[in-house]
């Protein structure tokens, strides 16, 4: 999410004196290594690249601007360089690591993104700027790349005149939530929950359950509030891809078997025939 601010910002003049990002991470089970997307499009503009944040203070920049970092600047580089965030939430709503995924698990209506100040805490600075986008039933692939086109056109326009052209930032106002990052296991569809709430949990892209013994990515699914068939367990799966829940049918769409490339829900029931009362765990 932070290569299309990165693109607008050397596109509008902005001279980006050095790229920070996560190093090199090793590829497979080999020795190989691949840098992240943000090196990618670094390298790709001609730009400086360090994997330690601390090099800001070093090559005499008057603003730092900070995107899905995932980490707190220590204090000491603040001092140095002033900071912004674009930030993926209304704030305070959703301060965090994961806000919008925990904004679609909580069935929120809006999210957005906000520029902000950037302070030793987390997620606590000033706000200069906000939009907001309607969530939807929209995945959370499809989100972030609204979010981060519309987070770039953001920084583009507050900051055309320079750090000194900033407007005054307005202090955060309400109750802030906080939003943690997601465990493997809270990716796992659980069968006795609502539709609604699996439907969510897949539109975060690596929902999962197992059948037979093998891992299922379910990549695409509908929730309906029909009833299921009287004495159908949750979990269980009918050969037309429904799923009894605790609450309402989990239709499948789109799956992934372990070991096979996505294919559409129809496919794949045509070749593992579920039988009857057989079930997802």
């Amino acid at each position: 999410m932070a290569v299309p601010p990165l693109r607008a910002l050397v596109g509008a003049g902005h001279d980006v004196a050095l790229v920070v990002t996560r190093p090199d991470r090793r590829r497979g089970r080999g020795p190989r290594t691949s840098p992240s997307p943000v090196e990618q499009a670094a390298v790709e503009l001609g730009l400086a690249v360090e994997h330690d944040v601390r090099a800001v203070a070093t090559v005499g920049v008057e603003l730092g601007v900070v995107v899905a970092y995932g980490r707190l600047i220590p204090a000491d580089v603040l001092d140095a360089v002033p900071m912004l965030n674009l930030h993926f939430s209304l704030l305070p709503r959703w301060r965090g690591a994961a806000p919008l995924e925990r904004a679609i698990l909580a069935g929120d209506e809006t999210s957005g993104v906000c520029v902000m100040g950037v302070e030793e805490t987390l997620d606590t600075g000033p706000v200069y700027a906000r939009a907001e986008v309607v969530v939807g039933e929209q995945p959370l692939a499809t989100l972030q790349e609204e979010l981060a086109e519309l987070g770039a056109g953001m920084l583009v326009e507050l900051l055309a005149a320079g750090r000194r052209g900033l407007p005054a930032p307005e202090p955060q106002r309400g109750e802030p939530t906080y939003a943690e990052k997601l465990a493997p296991d809270e990716l796992r569809l659980r069968w006795d929950e609502p539709a609604t709430q699996l439907a969510r949990v897949v539109r975060l892209g690596r929902a999962f359950a197992f059948f037979r013994g093998r891992r299922l990515r379910v990549l695409a699914a509908s929730a309906t509030a029909s009833t299921t068939p009287a004495g159908d367990a949750p979990g269980v799966l009918s050969p037309s891809g429904r799923v009894a829940t605790g609450d309402g049918v989990l239709v499948l769409e789109r799956v992934q078997q372990e070991g096979r490339a996505p294919m559409g829900a129809d496919e794949w029931l045509r070749g593992v025939r579920p039988q009857p009362g057989e079930m997802l765990e």
